[in-house]
């Protein structure tokens, strides 16, 4: 299975959006075998199937007043942020070369993110009953998916600059009242995008795309 890398760089959430359900009809229609759609976006509230009002602290209009866009999606989760400081990424993958099993999927990602992040020295693990990757008691990763026929969409993002993590105060992550943390913060010191970029590609190709 051959994993095609799309660096769509700074962009629009809505254009990324666009680009992700064009890469999986491409899947799904065999017009391509998978795709990893690596992004950072500006700043954006999204909603997942499981949000409701209660996870924004501010309303929806105060929100956009403060320059940041809100979107319900169709990926599992709940409510979270996306921003400039963060690496997301979008694996578009057809689960039949691997396991028909979303938890098991899920977990692979996680597993993708504590790797990646090891590659820094950092102690991330999963905490039981929540998706993500975890330093502490401190969310670090978020993940949420959708799929639709075995084919994967929507994916991870990565905390990375200490400098944008205020926007998520706006929002209850995940629907909970958790503490979130970035690279910058837990390794005292300016941290790349690219590098973190770079780790988590080659954990990506060598765990699934080489089927």
């Amino acid at each position: 299975m051959k994993l095609e890398v799309i660096d769509l760089g700074l962009v629009d959430y809505l254009e990324a959006w666009d680009v992700q359900k064009d890469t999986l009809a491409k899947v799904i229609n065999n017009d391509l075998d998978s795709a990893l759609i690596l992004c950072r976006h500006y700043p954006v509230v999204t909603l997942g199937r499981a949000a409701s009002r209660k996870s924004l602290r501010l309303g929806e209009e105060l929100i956009r007043e403060k320059g940041i866009k809100l979107y319900n999606i169709e990926r599992g989760g709940d409510a979270t942020y996306h921003g400039p400081g963060q690496l997301t990424v979008y694996p578009v993958l057809n689960l039949g070369y691997f396991k028909k099993d979303i938890h098991w999927f899920l977990r692979e990602l996680e597993s993708l993110i504590i790797s990646s992040l090891a590659d820094l020295n950092l102690p991330v693990s999963r905490v039981e009953g929540f998706t993500g990757a975890w330093i502490g008691n401190k969310k670090i990763a978020s993940i949420g998916i959708a799929i639709k026929h075995w084919v994967t969409y929507h994916g991870l993002s990565i905390n990375i600059k200490k400098d944008d993590l205020a926007n998520f105060g706006l929002i209850r992550p995940c629907g909970m009242d958790i503490k979130v943390t970035s690279l910058e913060e837990e390794l005292g010191r300016q941290v790349s995008v690219e590098e973190v970029r770079s780790s988590l590609l080659n954990k990506f190709s060598g765990r699934l795309g080489n089927n």
